[in-house]
C-alpha cells in the first residue's frame, strides 16, 4: 500500500510536470505565431515544401490524398456523430460528452485562429484547388490530434494490457503525423501550419483534461461529504 506522504509526493510531482508541460507548449505556440507573423520561417516552410515534394509520385499522390480525407470535416464530423453516439448506447455518458465537447471545441478554436491570422495558403500541388479557408493553422492537423488523440485516451482507459495501450497510442499517433504530412506534400500547407496545429490541438486537450479533472474531483468531494453527513 503506498504512503499517504509518497501518493502526496507523486501527485505534486505529477501537477508540477503537467504546469512546466503546459507553458512549455503555450509559450512554444506563442513563439512559433510570432515568428511565422514576422515571416522568419519562411525559408524553413520553402525547404520543407521542396523536400517533401521531391518524393511525390503518382501512387504517393493517391495515397496522400486518401489519407488527407480522415483528417477533413467530411469524415471527423460524422465519425465523432457516429462514436459519440454509440458511446451513449452503451451508456459511457461521461466519455461521449468527453468526446464531443474536445471536437467542438477543437472546430471553433481552428476557425478562431484561422480568422485572428489570416495567413494565406501556399500555392497547392497536383493541380489542387486550394482551400477557400486561411493557412495558419492547419485544421486538418488540430481536428486530427483531437480526434484520434482523445479516442486513443478513451479506448485505452478499458484496456489492462500495457502492450496493447502503447499499440493504440503508437497507431494514433502515426495517423495524427501521416495526416499532418498529407497536408505539406498535397501542397494546401506549411509545415509550420501543421505543427501550430499539433501545438494548438495540445493546448485544448490539455484545458479539457484540466477541468475534466476538476469537475471529477468535486464530485468524488461531495460524494465524501454526503457519506460523511
Amino acid at each position: 500500500m503506498v504512503e499517504p506522504k509518497r501518493l502526496l509526493e507523486k501527485l505534486s510531482l505529477s501537477l508540477l510536470l503537467g504546469l512546466i508541460a503546459a507553458i512549455s507548449v503555450i509559450v512554444f505556440f506563442g513563439w512559433l505565431t510570432d515568428e511565422v507573423l514576422e515571416g522568419d520561417t519562411r525559408a524553413f516552410d520553402e525547404a520543407t515544401r521542396a523536400a517533401v515534394h521531391q518524393l511525390a509520385s503518382p501512387t504517393l499522390t493517391t495515397a496522400m490524398r486518401g489519407i488527407s480525407f480522415f483528417g477533413s470535416t467530411q469524415f471527423l464530423f460524422p465519425a465523432t456523430a457516429v462514436i459519440v453516439l454509440c458511446f451513449i448506447f452503451q451508456h459511457w455518458k461521461r466519455e461521449a460528452i468527453l468526446l464531443a465537447v474536445t471536437m467542438i471545441g477543437a472546430s471553433l478554436l481552428n476557425l478562431t485562429l484561422k480568422l485572428a491570422f489570416k495567413r494565406v495558403r501556399p500555392e497547392p500541388f497536383f493541380n489542387l484547388a486550394a482551400p477557400k479557408s486561411f493557412s495558419f493553422p492547419s485544421g486538418h492537423s488540430l481536428a486530427s490530434f483531437c480526434f484520434f488523440g482523445a479516442l486513443a485516451a478513451i479506448v485505452n482507459a478499458g484496456i489492462k494490457s500495457r502492450r496493447l495501450r502503447i499499440l493504440v497510442l503508437i497507431t494514433a499517433a502515426v495517423i495524427i503525423l501521416l495526416i499532418g504530412l498529407s497536408r505539406i506534400y498535397l501542397g494546401v500547407h506549411y509545415a509550420t501550419d501543421v505543427i501550430a496545429g499539433y501545438t494548438a490541438a495540445l493546448i485544448w486537450i490539455g484545458a479539457v483534461k484540466f477541468v475534466e479533472d476538476q469537475l471529477v474531483r468535486r464530485r468524488k468531494g461531495r460524494r465524501g461529504e454526503g457519506e460523511t453527513g
